[in-house]
């Protein structure tokens, strides 16, 4: 009963935001330069965090690769030209159509047309280590088969449910899955009550509600596809540490009992949000890793993302995949 009163709490106190954010969010405003940034410091809630509230988007960092193209070996963020950045964006961007599952399929450009490949972005996400790509696998990890997800996108096998990512499944995507940009639906909002920021992700219409209150993570029994967060304030900065993922989510086939991932968010302009994640896991990487990508503020409110487990298209896929057995 005291669990059910709590979670009744939490809910309208996050109603009580919502409303609150509606009526104080900014206009969206022109981004902030480097140096602007340096010195730009956030407004405040009523009761004193930094108020990172408001609907944000990256979804033009879906034309931005994870890991340095190899290319550029010996390369740095730093030193890559405008040239260079154009190149590799629209190089990310045609290995997404190419990686498509051949067949009938949208056309190649779906989802993608409203990319602003213009817009001066990173030129690979990974940023530590400084080479720009992601550690090397663990002997244990090699053995247990870690690495990036299952995907249907990507074509086959198509034997059961479990052939297809948790994404098509309509289940999870985890975290830091959550904040990967894919073809669309790349918006979160942010709400904040005292003692709670609460994240809401457009796509599997999940939410993370984060405790602010120093309460230690839940058990080692006690485990979740979105992890277990827990956040605290370091100046201006929301640091929030997940643990407890399940095996089924762990990013990129991680150790679920040992993968811990530290986000960071700080509000570093009106309109954009610096955000990180490192993944620390020995028993799945030589060492910990870390992305970043910016978040910018969106005008445009979530939308529903009607996906549930067992729609037609599970079902769909399979008697697809055998009748095209039979035809062979």
């Amino acid at each position: 009963m005291r669990s059910s009163m709590r979670f009744v709490a939490v809910v309208m106190a996050i109603a009580i935001a919502s409303s609150a954010f509606a009526q104080t969010t900014p206009a969206r405003a022109k981004s902030a330069s480097s140096s602007s940034a340096k010195t730009w410091t956030p407004s405040r809630t009523p009761w004193g965090d930094p108020d990172l509230q408001g609907t944000f988007t990256n979804s033009n960092e879906y034309a931005t690769p994870l890991e340095r193209p190899a290319r550029f070996a010996g390369r740095t963020l730093e030193d890559i030209s405008d040239a260079e950045l154009a190149s590799i964006r629209q190089a990310a961007e045609q290995e997404a159509i190419n990686g498509l599952a051949p067949g009938p399929r949208g056309p190649d450009y779906w989802w993608l047309e409203n990319l602003n490949l213009s817009k001066r972005a990173q030129a690979w996400s990974v940023v530590d280590p400084a080479d720009g790509r992601i550690p090397a696998l663990t002997p244990a990890a090699r053995a247990r088969g870690a690495g990036p997800p299952r995907t249907s996108f990507a074509g086959g096998p198509f034997n059961g449910p479990a052939d297809l990512g948790m994404l098509e499944r309509c289940i999870s995507r985890g975290v830091p899955g959550s904040m990967i940009p894919v073809m669309y639906g790349n918006n979160y909002q942010i709400v904040q009550t005292p003692g709670y920021v609460v994240i809401t992700y457009e796509i599997i219409h999940e939410a993370r509600v984060i405790p602010l209150d120093a309460r230690p993570h839940v058990g080692a029994g006690v485990r979740s596809h979105m992890g277990d967060p827990r956040g605290h304030w370091e100046g201006n900065t929301l640091v929030v540490e997940t643990t407890n993922f399940t095996a089924a989510s762990a990013y990129r086939g991680a150790n679920p009992a040992t993968l811990r991932v530290v986000e960071r968010f700080t509000r570093i302009a009106p309109d954009t949000i610096a955000w990180s994640a490192t993944l620390d896991d020995p028993e799945t990487w030589t060492r910990p890793w870390t992305i970043a990508m910016p978040l910018s503020l969106d005008t445009q409110p979530l939308l529903p993302f009607e996906c549930h487990e067992h729609n037609y298209g599970m079902a769909n896929i399979l008697r697809a995949a055998r009748a095209a057995e039979r035809k062979q």
